[in-house]
């Protein structure tokens, strides 16, 4: 059975992966008959209209676009001093940029770009610490499909009241300081300003550019979408190697709709998790060795949960996890099956760490089917084409997941697929609305007269 011991190279893209498994064969028949017409299912859905599946030709669009982003990068450097950009923002339009940043080896000291997605009063003082007090130290870049978003719309609103108060404490030039508060802003959201009312505000007040969040591009989905490229270089990303990173996630694109199993990364580790999963293994754990994913762990997260929506599956960075973790992951009786993402060390602690690497494989291989994927570094990251390649292969692994469980389980496909709607997110939203005869619950900005 193929699933059960495979290996699988793309040189191109920086990445390999082995999984040593030990699946019913029951199980792995259905799970391998059923791969081919994932692929086809995927390709049949993919850049169609309402199916949120626009992101697998979103790296050949944005190579188109490299230089348009890094000329509205320079001309946002022009308009004021500030050195910083913070990212106002949550889930998609947060994760995805943190996760690019630490695997490209940018922001290490967290001097070029910082990020705002809480909505205290403590945390929005720990914030405007980090600028010295001071709002103009900052540019800000707002990241809302819909504009609409009430944490981001809370904390843009609160610091454009901070600019208001600096450039114009009397109040009476209102007009003049909303083209001062320009200067520090650019929005990215839809390009229709019938459905963001930041677009409409932005193209108001002549915000600079004009930087979008792609229609059918949902936010865990979107590592590669304007916010992340732009806030890429402005940390100093080399434009070459963006092109490079781009042409690594088309790559991946192409790689991802091969119906051979041997030649198709994605396609193989969805169909290892989906396996473990039909095989009776309820939980199961991603790991990530090094520094470098920190945010990848938070990203990895989001993707898993929004699209699985369940919490069975564990994302942990090691080595800090290790001790602590293995409790669970290597107690007898515990069914796990593990993933190790690690990177393909060429420093001075390239012994150790292969050796580290060879050992937890060993010990996930003892205690269940075991996948281990290898990326290629370069300096401070991983090289710029496996950069693009692994984040796209996360975004189609996950997709797959859904399709594959259900075609082996001979469940019928929904519309649109579950894995990239959220509708339970309203059910939080639903209560931040205003009762009709009653105060809003929240109002973004809002100064509490509460003392």
């Amino acid at each position: 059975m193929v699933l059960n011991s495979l290996a699988i190279s793309h040189p191109s893209s920086g990445i390999s992966t082995k999984i040593e498994a030990n699946f019913g064969k029951a199980v792995t028949r259905k799970v391998e008959a059923v791969l081919p017409k994932a692929v086809d299912e995927f390709v049949s859905r993919s850049g169609k209209e309402g199916q949120f599946l626009n992101w697998p030709d979103l790296p050949k669009q944005q190579l188109k676009r490299v230089d348009e982003i890094y000329d509205m990068v320079d001309k946002l450097r022009g308009q004021t001093d500030a050195k910083v950009l913070t990212v106002l923002g949550i889930g998609g339009s947060k994760h995805t940029v943190e996760h690019m940043l630490g695997i490209n080896g940018l922001n290490l000291k967290g001097d070029k770009v910082k990020f705002y997605s809480d909505i205290d009063s403590t945390s929005f003082n720990r914030f405007l610490q980090q600028l010295d007090g001071d709002v103009t130290n900052s540019n800000y870049l707002v990241a809302s499909k819909s504009g609409s978003t009430f944490e981001t719309k809370d904390g843009m609103n609160r610091v454009m009241d901070l600019l208001r108060a600096k450039f114009n404490p009397s109040g009476v030039f209102p007009i003049a300081t909303e083209r001062e508060i320009a200067k520090y802003m650019v929005a990215v959201t839809d390009k229709n300003p019938e459905k963001s009312e930041l677009r409409r505000m932005s193209d108001k007040n002549e915000w600079l550019g004009k930087l979008y969040i792609h229609d059918d591009v949902g936010g865990r989905f979107s590592a590669l979408d304007d916010h992340a490229l732009f806030t890429l270089a402005w940390a100093g990303m080399k434009k070459e190697d963006m092109v490079k990173m781009l042409q690594g996630a088309d790559t991946m694109s192409q790689i991802a709709v091969n119906k051979d199993i041997m030649h198709n990364t994605p396609l193989a580790q969805a169909g290892f998790w989906t396996a473990a999963k039909l095989d009776g293994i309820k939980t199961s754990v991603q790991q990530y060795l090094g520094d470098m994913f920190n945010a990848t762990e938070r990203w990895h997260a989001q993707m898993q949960n929004e699209s699985m929506k369940d919490t069975s599956k564990q994302i942990a960075k090691i080595t800090d996890a290790m001790h602590h973790s293995s409790e669970a992951w290597y107690k007898l009786g515990n069914k796990f099956a593990f993933g190790l993402t690690a990177p393909i060390d060429k420093g001075a602690a390239r012994e150790n760490v292969e050796g580290y690497i060879g050992a937890i494989s060993k010990t996930n291989e003892e205690y269940g089917p075991s996948m281990i994927e290898l990326v290629e570094t370069k300096d401070l990251g991983l090289t710029p084409e496996a950069a693009g390649a692994m984040t796209q292969a996360r975004a189609f692994t996950t997709v797959y997941q859904e399709i594959i469980e259900k075609l082996a389980l001979g469940q019928p496909l929904p519309k649109v697929l579950d894995s990239v709607l959220q509708p339970n997110v309203e059910e939080y939203k639903k209560n931040l609305k205003p009762i009709e005869g009653n105060q809003p619950p929240v109002v973004a900005g809002r100064i509490s007269t509460i003392v």
